[in-house]
């Protein structure tokens, strides 16, 4: 299988939160597609925080897009010059106020939505975590702080008794596995 080739590119939109492309590109086949638009982002990180007590670190936000409050891990994008591991401490010291003396453990790296967006998105676990701090949110956040039990958050996911999406519902599935599979006790 071939990579398409890019004939043009275009800007539709440019801003600090992402910028819209228009492509013009042949497929291997020949045929040109000259409108196929790519979302492009700064990659995304975000961790699955588990304290010392089995609790799931959450947080609750309003999601416009999605026009709804929504209870999801500690997200977010790296900020000029951090490293992954840097970007997701900040943010999750910065949304929770939880902080850990324990590394965060890479759980995976995905692509986003390869077929629309030039983004991905890198997935950690943060063990025996504890509130140090109170919240440092931006002016245009409001989020509040949840702990849940590990174990009831996933029949939680299943049975849609609450509202997350996939980034969230993912992580916790790979947080379950790895620490399973490394024989790790919450």
């Amino acid at each position: 299988m071939n990579q398409w080739k890019t004939l043009m590119t275009e800007y539709i939109h440019k801003s600090p939160y992402g910028n819209i492309r228009k492509d013009s590109c042949e497929l291997p086949n020949g045929m040109v597609i000259n409108d196929y638009y790519v979302n492009e982002y700064s990659d995304w990180v975000n961790a699955v925080v588990l304290t010392k007590e089995k609790q799931i670190v959450l947080v609750e936000q309003y999601r416009h897009a999605g026009n709804d409050i929504y209870l999801e891990i500690p997200a977010g994008k790296k900020e000029h010059g951090e490293t992954d591991e840097e970007g997701i401490i900040r943010e999750i010291e910065e949304e929770t106020g939880y902080i850990s003396h324990q590394k965060p453990i890479l759980l995976g790296e995905f692509m986003i939505n390869p077929a629309t967006q030039n983004n991905k998105i890198r997935t950690y676990l943060l063990v025996d975590a504890y509130k140090q701090f109170e919240q440092d949110l931006d002016e245009t956040e409001e989020i509040n702080v949840q702990l849940v039990d590990f174990e009831l958050f996933g029949s939680l996911i299943k049975t849609n008794k609450i509202k997350t999406q996939l980034f969230t519902a993912s992580a916790y599935l790979m947080a379950k596995i790895f620490l399973s599979e490394n024989q790790l006790e919450l």
